[in-house]
């Protein structure tokens, strides 16, 4: 096999590493993961098309249904072993109780939410799934 094999020497493309933990910081933080700067979202969940700093295209998104199942699980597994101590412990009323925690569930999830949605933007952008991979 020589040197001048077509298919070795035809000239690589390469593509720069993006770095999946500042994409998710980011993310999570509700930023652009490419620079930081830019904000993700025009409204509560709504992802911008480009990013407003850098021009990142970020329409690509494929987040669907990934972030209400991971706030469902952090909630429920942070809130659910505090209702059961709190009863078991203090005994109060059960209406108490309960608007103690609905509150508390509900305040909990529109926090973490889009936080959880930027995330898994940010995850995606930087593994370049989806609509993000011929962006360098």
């Amino acid at each position: 096999m020589s040197n001048t094999d077509p298919v070795q020497s035809a000239p690589e493309q390469t593509v720069t590493e993006r770095d999946t933990k500042n994409a998710m910081w980011r993310g999570f933080c509700r930023r652009c993961p490419n620079c930081g700067e830019g904000h993700m979202f025009t409204g509560f969940l709504k992802v911008v098309d480009r990013c407003p700093v850098c021009h990142e295209n970020l329409s690509g998104h494929r987040a669907d249904d990934g972030p209400a199942y991971l706030t469902i699980l952090i909630v429920g597994h942070l809130l659910a072993p505090i209702l059961i101590y709190s009863f078991v412990e203090f005994r109060p009323d059960p209406l108490l109780l309960a608007t103690i925690f609905t509150v508390g569930t509900v305040a909990l999830s529109l926090f973490l939410l889009p936080r959880l949605k930027g995330l898994v933007v940010g995850i995606q952008w930087a593994n370049r799934m989806h609509g993000f991979g011929n962006a360098n």
